[in-house]
């Protein structure tokens, strides 16, 4: 393998800007060596001031670029499957975020398409798995210091929603994640999923019921309900609580300055989902060169952005139908046993 990656940004938005400065400022053994956007304008201002890097209009371009050797996507998810196809032919390391695609058949195709290749290349951005204190509750579980894992209860809230958040995107975009973790405390996949409505606030618009109840099941009987709503007003917080045999466990209480002073205490909710994960960013992005230099894959794979779709397909068609709805997935391949 090279000794240093040079990678391809595909996407300069929200999410591929942050991750531009991460990697030119905060990654070693990385160099960004292109930027893709649609947005010319956008590419040229997001290399500014990094040595060697060149702005383009077309992933296909940058990927044929003999500078590039890896490819990180932050595209919009609905174009990630074309984009993951031209970098599997080429070969290179693939970080791409979530989700993989949208929906679990074009998912399926791409878990096909690596297959193919024979090996393991895409690692998906499901970030918290590299959160500290997920990263510490996960080795309590596989450990089994407190016997075995009963229940997880999560808590995901938003303070607000962008115009155009559907009632489906708190599934697809949100509870997302809940599903990963889900999937990475117990080891397990995830085989029925419900959701329930009840009283709805008055701040949520573009038809969603917020807040909703999703109720989870893993193949071993493992229990678990997150409660997401997207127009909190408060700030971003996001918590989990294990129920084990021997104990409770609760990770992502509010850090920081807890103040006393002139009559109040308290202190600051973290006001979006950058501030909260950063330093998980930091790991996932590091981890990914890391076992890319190796040759290896450092986090998530195709499977699991798969196996996250399948689960967020179950979980709209539960919003709809109020039922407990079955995740149905396709044999695992050895691949990725």
């Amino acid at each position: 393998m090279t000794d240093i990656l040079r990678v391809a940004v595909i996407g300069a938005g929200r999410m591929g800007a942050d991750h531009i400065k991460r990697l030119s400022t905060r990654t070693h053994g990385a160099e960004v060596a292109a930027v893709v956007d649609v947005d010319l304008a956008r590419a040229r201002a997001a290399i500014e001031g990094i040595a060697g890097a060149v702005a383009l209009d077309s992933a296909e371009e940058a990927l044929n670029n003999g500078d590039v050797n890896a490819v990180l996507i932050a595209t919009p998810g609905f174009l990630h499957e074309d984009i993951l196809y031209l970098a599997l032919a080429k070969g290179f390391p693939i970080l791409c975020e979530k989700p993989l695609t949208p929906d679990a058949e074009s998912a399926w195709r791409v878990v096909e398409a690596e297959v193919a290749t024979g090996r393991r290349l895409i690692q998906v951005g499901f970030m918290r798995r590299f959160d500290a204190e997920y990263a510490a509750l996960g080795s309590m579980i596989r450990r089994g210091e407190l016997g075995d894992l009963l229940m997880l209860h999560h808590q995901h809230r938003n303070p607000t929603t962008p115009p155009g958040f559907t009632n489906e995107m708190l599934i697809h975009d949100s509870v997302v994640h809940e599903f990963d973790a889900i999937r990475f405390f117990t080891g397990e996949e995830i085989t029925s999923v419900q959701v329930r409505l009840g009283k709805a606030t008055h701040r949520a618009s573009n038809g969603q019921h917020d807040p909703q109840q999703v109720l989870i099941e893993t193949a071993s009987g493992v229990l678990a309900d997150v409660e997401i709503y997207v127009n909190a007003n408060f700030g971003y917080e996001v918590s989990t609580q294990a129920t084990f045999e021997d104990g409770i466990v609760s990770i992502g209480a509010d850090a920081g300055p807890f103040v006393k002073a002139a009559g109040r205490w308290g202190g600051e909710v973290a006001p979006g989902f950058e501030a909260r994960f950063r330093a998980a960013y930091d790991v996932e992005v590091q981890a990914w060169v890391d076992a890319a230099l190796r040759g290896e894959l450092g986090g998530p794979s195709a499977w699991d952005g798969y196996a996250t779709a399948a689960c967020c397909e179950a979980g709209v068609e539960a919003q709809k139908s109020g039922l407990r709805e079955a995740v149905l997935l396709r044999e695992k391949p050895e691949l990725y046993r």
